[in-house]
């Protein structure tokens, strides 16, 4: 790229996705509320919050360009945001315990004179797992910053993973083969 990307994300996992698909970027967190409304369909809060990360940037752009994410856990049309505090972890990972959820990142690409969005969804299926393994996981790996309060690049991923229909590092929180695909389109 010519131009200089801005990933506007703090996630390790997806300045990692970035770097190993070979692009150099500078990493500035947006100071926005990870709110939506709550008549918003589930399909389009990944996408719906990419895009209001990326209207943060939008009045002092120059010649960069922002690239945004979120990725949301779905479970029977109910979204898992990141937990709170421990018994909000091992309530979500209890309840994914032995079913299939939804993994949907949203992505928002954005410059001055144009924006990308599109998400990503990946079907997770996961084993049944029992309460000391939760229990060992979320004090093992205080999984607060992730959505659904698992990492598949984490130890739950390794053990409680059955089954991935689609991307699995979107999984991990960007579906970095779109994201190629469309910066390398600009």
């Amino acid at each position: 790229m010519m131009r200089p990307i801005i990933l506007a994300s703090s996630s390790p996992r997806r300045q990692y996705l970035m770097k190993e698909a070979g692009f150099t970027f500078t990493i500035e967190k947006p100071d926005v509320e990870e709110d939506f409304p709550d008549t918003l369909p589930v399909e389009q809060v990944a996408k719906y919050l990419a895009l209001k990360k990326a209207e943060y940037f939008r009045p002092k752009m120059k010649n960069e360009i922002i690239v945004t994410a979120d990725t949301v856990v779905i479970l029977n049309n109910r979204i898992m945001n990141k937990p709170l505090d421990r018994t909000e972890a091992i309530t979500m990972l209890s309840e994914l315990s032995g079913q299939t959820h939804r993994v949907m990142t949203g992505v928002c690409i954005l410059s001055q004179e144009r924006e990308e969005s599109f998400d990503d969804t990946t079907e997770v299926t996961f084993v049944k797992l029992t309460p000391e393994e939760i229990a060992f996981y979320v004090d093992t790996y205080k999984p607060f910053d992730k959505a659904g309060a698992y990492g598949a690049q984490d130890w739950i991923g390794m053990v409680a993973i059955e089954k991935i229909t689609g991307s699995y590092f979107n999984v991990m929180g960007l579906p970095i083969h779109q994201v190629y695909q469309h910066l390398k389109n600009w």
